[in-house]
């Protein structure tokens, strides 16, 4: 079995999150990425730490993994012209700069596609290439003005953000559906065409139910802590020991939940009968749950209400959610090679085709030698096997006979 990505090669001129994490999922689908970085400095992320890793840092690892290292100082004419080079050859590039900064540099899609009119040239910005173009993205920073923190944490306390930088990650599958959709028109027209994903944009599109409520109402839902706006009880709630995770998603579960716990009048009163007056009345709800809850511990708990059907499951940590997905034959982790921590597997299987076997993640200019040397050959040849992420990748169609590094 191939990659589906095999034989593509995507130019990764991205650095932080948004951007690597869509060119490392690229990588993990088969492509070949080349990952182009500041001499001396590279990537912002291999300074952010601790933890650090033998090489860099866990950061810069989690989403830099299979793929090639080059050091290139875009303001030196020598190597402006080598990531020129490198533009012309790749059948992707993903790209985060300042706005205009690349177009500067001769390195913006009119002028990368006017030499290599199939490139999929992704965009990654903060806030869009029009009115927003000056205004500089961050995670943290769309998270508050995108509304993330007005929804999330306790009622009671301050906007929080979420505890992972989400809405970079959300915008790298963005990118990653964008791209992936810009190459199958490609493979109908032949011709590639530039994509643009912003952060806001990704954020509000991930609002999903909350973003419809607003839409539907002119009301900004608020923050709930763990409670949902719509279903009642969809929150954590309070054991003899520690807290529970309930889920009920529907009246039948509710009634079988009342039973489990020993509270089965409560299916038949009529504040609590049907999920709109379960959140009509939620406050006497879990009070009820709680009172009932409170007479054993989470993990007995987990096994009687679980046994019915009734989603539940005590509130872990991410090492408690890695042996969980393991003790599930998930396989959630991967070994990338001696010297580097494990990585959290591709999450997507498939019937038909593999994923890459991850590579480690590159040292700061680990292959200028072997990329250097390929972009001052003709297009067409191949450079040294050295440093190579996986074997047996061939060309893409669009490439003559071994255009990939």
């Amino acid at each position: 079995m191939t990659a589906p990505l095999d034989g593509l090669l995507v130019a990764d001129f991205s650095r932080v999150l948004a951007g690597p994490y869509a060119t490392a999922t690229l990588a993990d689908l088969g492509a070949e990425v080349v990952k182009v970085e500041r001499p001396g400095l590279g990537d912002d992320t291999r300074h952010w730490g601790p933890p650090w890793t033998a090489t860099s840092s866990s950061y810069f690892e989690s989403v830099n993994r299979s793929k090639r290292s080059v050091e290139l100082d875009l303001k030196d004419p020598a190597d402006l012209a080598l990531a020129r080079e490198l533009a012309g050859r790749a059948d992707v590039l993903v790209e985060n700069h300042r706005s205009g900064a690349l177009d500067r540099l001769g390195l913006g899609y009119a002028e990368v596609s006017r030499d290599n009119p199939g490139i999929v040239y992704c965009s990654v910005t903060g806030f869009g290439s029009g009115a927003g173009a000056e205004v500089p993205g961050y995670d943290f920073l769309v998270q508050a003005v995108g509304g993330l923190m007005s929804i999330t944490g306790d009622p009671h306390g301050e906007p929080t953000k979420v505890g992972v930088a989400l809405v970079d990650v959300l915008t790298g599958k963005d990118a990653v559906v964008g791209v992936l959709a810009a190459l199958a028109e490609r493979a109908r027209t032949g011709q590639g065409q530039h994509v643009e994903v912003n952060l806001l944009s990704s954020l509000l599109g991930a609002l999903a139910n909350q973003a419809g409520a607003y839409l539907a109402t002119g009301s900004s839902p608020t923050r709930m802590g763990n409670r949902h706006p719509s279903i009642a009880p969809y929150e954590t709630l309070r054991c003899r020991d520690r807290s529970v995770a309930l889920a009920c998603g529907n009246d039948g579960q509710f009634r079988r939940l009342a039973e489990a716990v020993g509270v089965p009048h409560l299916a038949d009163d009529p504040r609590f009968a049907r999920n709109p007056d379960r959140v009509a009345h939620r406050d006497a709800l879990v009070e009820a749950l709680e009172d009932a809850l409170g007479e054993d511990d989470a993990d007995s708990w987990v096994k009687r209400i679980g046994d019915t059907g009734v989603p539940v499951g005590v509130v872990g940590d991410i090492g408690s959610a890695i042996a969980l997905a393991e003790s599930l034959d998930l396989g959630p982790t991967v070994d990338v090679g001696p010297g580097h921590p494990r990585q959290v597997r591709h999450p997507a299987t498939y019937s038909r085709s593999t994923t890459r076997p991850m590579g480690a993640p590159p040292a700061l200019g680990q292959h200028n030698d072997e990329i250097r040397a390929w972009l001052t050959r003709p297009a067409g040849s191949r450079p040294e096997a050295a440093g190579r992420t996986t074997e047996g990748t061939e060309p893409s169609t669009r490439h003559t006979e071994g255009d990939a590094p």
